[in-house]
């Protein structure tokens, strides 16, 4: 079952890279009296990816913090050496949170996992934008294609709030 409007965000432990290394942070801890901007997406360094949903939300930082979002992180099954290169790469600062969901537990109880198996890539996540307020769900955007970004963009985040 995909998570839905109203649903409370799965407890589930991400891994962000620090100076010191990687670091835990629950969905608890990510989400308490705040509202978050999540967006996942099936791979780092993968094309439409680094190309343009990465981007869209570097980007637009300023704009979503002008509409209230406390926090937007990207959430990928990678490992969190991945995701802290990743981020350098993309330049996204203190703008975007990079969350290693290294072995997609968070990504298989929100339902959003995508078996790419056939492309020689395993599970990953399928594309989406989700906004939460203090851990609940308040609206989410899924592409049906992951390749595509239609509705998963920034863009398509700042008309949800």
């Amino acid at each position: 079952m995909t998570i839905a409007v109203g649903d409370t965000l799965p407890d589930a432990t991400f891994m962000v890279m620090t100076d010191k290394g990687p670091a835990p942070i629950s969905t608890a801890e990510l989400t308490a009296g705040k509202t978050v901007v999540l967006f996942g997406l099936p791979g780092a360094f993968t094309p439409t990816c680094s190309a343009k949903h990465v981007p869209s939300f570097r980007d637009n930082a300023a704009a979503l913090a002008a509409k209230g979002v406390d926090t937007v992180a990207c959430v990928s099954v990678n490992d969190a050496f991945v995701m802290g290169a990743w981020g350098k790469d993309q330049q996204v600062g203190d703008k975007i949170m990079m969350l290693a969901d290294g072995n997609g537990d968070f990504t298989r109880k929100t339902g959003l996992d995508l078996d790419l198996s056939g492309f020689g890539m395993g599970l990953r996540s399928k594309r989406y934008a989700l906004v939460a307020t203090d851990g609940k769900v308040t609206a989410i955007n899924l592409e049906a294609n992951p390749s595509a970004m239609d509705v998963s963009s920034a863009e398509a985040v700042l008309k949800l709030l």
